[in-house]
């Protein structure tokens, strides 16, 4: 999400789903363990109340939301079912991010937008831009004023599809009114735009030029799709030799054009806002869809894109080469967006620090620790997939992209493994960085997220989850930390997302993140509450039940009391508690609102304590009950195409029922 964000991003103002009142218990699940009804009842209520924001087809929480949400309902297996099966993913394999409209590249994240990076956009029509008018204020083109237009007449200009244009000649050509950008903040030229009566040999074409440069230089064209419907076009114009230095123009050129009728919403320079995380969100998405719902349809219609996603990754990050994920897209090889002046103030850096994953401000890329802990989980889900399709032939899944190679996946996993705790691990501090930028410097900041994900997935050795649990739970200092000790958890039911003050390593549009008080920012001594499922499921793998029943029995408690004061908005309006962050405002807190992810703490219950986990054909169970637990109980758990109760008890014994047959 990050929609960490700032008030200066309200992007979320569009987005943000408010929760819903809490949902009726009948047929719901029910954790209960017989001595604790409390604390139960407690997480119970989180459960509840949270799992009403549980669904959303933007691809950022594809491997959060399904494992939560599908085991618990019916309604979200239709819902996820459409949304994988409908996923957007373009030629190369890229997974759209299918977040709301932005001003950058259509497929990956809406920001930072061309009016924040000293790019040039032209919009014949606002219609749908939403967030833009909200944000910058954007108002449409009136007139052609400035363009040079060859071939074709004017129509006019529609509010809804933009300037019409009926071809007169067999070439259109159309050319911008000047502007002056770098091509840094350039990398793709986005157009959106609609030609109908096209023919076979119809083809569409866009030329660059570069300040210095008298005349269109000859050979210098990219081709661009053409559609009868209103599409977007995202052109990768930094692959292009010699595509460096100051833009000045776009022409866009259409062959075999006679009879063409051509609708130009907008022609703008864009961002590379793709995230290298989209992918690996998927292809987890996919693989819990289809272990909680044995839904072979849908494994036999998705197989193959699942299969293509998974190659882009390996191909596009070198991951079969160096063993992690290496980003090397434009303004994503993790250098900070912001440099310091004379005076020590910053200095935005236009095209560097472009987000890459939920924690969007920041500039994770380049060697990206937190893109290979998805990467690393999404390659062991398709592994599992992959193996169960070739034990069991009879599922008749198709063969029309070829399955990969399991041994040689099996050994990159391990290979991921190794790599991972000798890159990114920090000797000095006792813990993991959150990325290494192009020039090789290492970024370490305290990120409690990215450490407590690792051990999650199995990264991090043993000796190294003790010590980032002795860094967390303040039984060492780590020099230079402005977070110590007990402060660590000063939140309560998270720790502090990053324990390092940050004032220099952002996208260069957060150009004053020392006016902001720590703590008053998500990704700067904040905290998000969904992100504690990690730190529960990480101490339980290092310490055992106990430590993680400890935690959990804090979170009970601070949620408890924030619901006996109103809930989170009343709770958090009182001075001195904390700053909110939700549908567009800045905070340090991600509890409600667009912090969908909420949903993930009560998961440790049924995924940690009971230790229940889907398989392809079945599942598995293995409980981990604290000490002072009898037994635990969880009701209502969707499987395949059972309803499941289950009772785990200390002494080992569980018990399971299927409610169609009792």
């Amino acid at each position: 999400m990050s929609r960490l964000l700032s008030s200066l991003f309200c992007l979320w103002s569009l987005l943000s789903l408010p929760l819903g009142s809490v949902i009726a218990a009948d047929d719901f699940p029910l954790f209960t363990v017989p001595g604790h009804e409390a604390e139960l009842q407690s997480l119970n209520e989180l459960h509840r109340l949270h799992h009403p924001g549980s669904f959303i087809t933007c691809t950022l929480w594809d491997a959060w939301l399904p494992q939560s949400s599908l085991w618990a309902s019916a309604e979200r297996r239709t819902q996820y079912r459409d949304a994988l099966l409908g996923k957007r993913i373009d030629a190369e394999g890229y997974v759209s991010m299918q977040q709301h409209r932005g001003m950058a590249h259509s497929e990956g994240w809406p920001f930072p937008a061309w009016q924040q990076s000293t790019g040039r956009g032209f919009h014949f029509s606002i219609a749908d831009e939403v967030w833009a008018i909200q944000s910058f204020g954007l108002k449409p083109l009136a007139n052609t004023d400035g363009w040079e237009i060859a071939g074709a007449d004017v129509r006019g200009i529609d509010p809804a599809v933009g300037l019409r244009l009926k071809a007169t000649a067999d070439t259109i050509t159309l050319v911008t009114p000047p502007f002056r950008c770098g091509t840094i903040v350039a990398p793709f030229a986005r157009l959106e735009w609609a030609a109908r009566g096209t023919r076979p040999q119809t083809t569409a074409t866009i030329e660059w030029l570069l300040e210095g440069e008298p005349a269109w230089p000859a050979d210098r064209a990219v081709p661009v799709p053409l559609s009868g419907d209103m599409q977007f076009a995202n052109i990768p114009l930094w692959r292009q030799p010699g595509y460096a230095g100051l833009l000045t123009r776009y022409r866009l050129r259409i062959d075999h054009a006679l009879g063409l009728e051509l609708d130009l919403k907008s022609l703008l320079t864009a961002i590379d806002t793709r995230h290298p995380i989209t992918n690996s969100n998927y292809l987890q998405g996919c693989h819990d869809y289809f272990a909680w719902t044995h839904d072979l349809e849908f494994l036999r219609r998705n197989i193959g894109r699942m299969r293509q996603s998974l190659e882009f990754s390996l191909r596009e990050f070198r991951v079969r080469e160096e063993m992690h994920v290496h980003v090397t897209w434009v303004g994503h090889d993790g250098r900070s967006g912001l440099t310091k002046g004379k005076q020590a103030q910053n200095i935005p850096r236009p095209g560097l620090g472009v987000g890459n994953n939920y924690w969007d401000l920041l500039p994770f890329g380049g060697h990206d620790a937190l893109a290979t802990i998805g990467l690393y989980n999404a390659l062991r889900a398709q592994l599992t997939i992959e193996q169960a399709i070739a034990r069991n032939p009879e599922w008749n899944v198709p063969a029309d992209v070829a399955a990969p190679d399991l041994s040689a996946l099996s050994t990159l996993i391990d290979q991921i493994r190794v790599d991972f705790q000798t890159r990114f691990w920090n000797r000095e501090t006792g813990r993991f960085v959150g990325w290494i930028d192009a020039t090789g410097q290492a970024y370490d900041y305290g990120f409690s997220f990215v450490n407590l994900e690792a051990i999650h997935a199995g990264l991090a050795s043993a000796t190294q989850a003790r010590d980032i649990f002795a860094w967390l739970d303040g039984q060492r200092d780590v020099e230079g930390d402005t977070s110590r000790g007990t402060d660590i958890y000063h939140w309560r039911f998270a720790p502090r997302a990053t324990t390092r003050r940050n004032i220099d390593t952002y996208v260069w549009a957060w150009t004053s993140p020392e006016h902001v008080p720590w703590g008053d920012q998500v990704q700067d001594g904040g905290a998000v509450l969904g992100f504690s499922y990690h730190d529960l499921m990480a101490r339980l793998r290092t310490n055992g039940p106990d430590d993680a029943w400890r935690r959990l029995r804090e979170i009970a408690g601070w949620f408890r009391e924030v619901q006996s004061e109103g809930g989170y908005r009343a709770y958090y309006a009182k001075p001195g508690r904390g700053k909110l962050q939700g549908g567009g405002t800045a905070g340090g807190l991600g509890l409600d609102q667009e912090f969908l992810e909420s949903v993930l703490v009560p998961q440790v219950l049924l995924q940690g304590f009971l230790g229940f986990q889907p398989t392809p054909e079945g599942y598995t169970v293995n409980p981990r009950l604290p000490r002072d637990w009898p037994s635990l109980t969880i009701t209502g758990i969707r499987l395949h195409d059972q309803i499941l109760d289950l009772t785990a008890h200390t002494d080992g014994r569980v018990e399971v029922r299927r409610r169609d047959r009792p």
